[in-house]
């Protein structure tokens, strides 16, 4: 135990690490949170409540125009 080697994290790695993959995963998470707000924001303007060919929807799907 006596003849431990101490070297230096980039020399054991065989390479740097730049510190890159956390700007990706910074931008990636922030990017997914932003297009899931705007998925939660407009299904709840165009959810059932929402005119469909010019009639009010009904729950169900249907609307209230009459079948002609």
């Amino acid at each position: 135990m006596a003849n431990e080697q101490h070297i230096k994290s980039e020399e054991a790695r065989s390479g740097s690490t730049p510190g890159i993959v956390r700007y990706v995963l910074g931008i990636s998470l922030a990017l997914a949170v932003i297009a899931l707000t705007l998925i939660t924001v407009f299904s709840y303007r165009t959810g059932p409540d929402a005119k469909v060919n010019g009639g009010t929807a009904a729950p169900g799907g249907t609307t209230n125009q009459s079948i002609q």
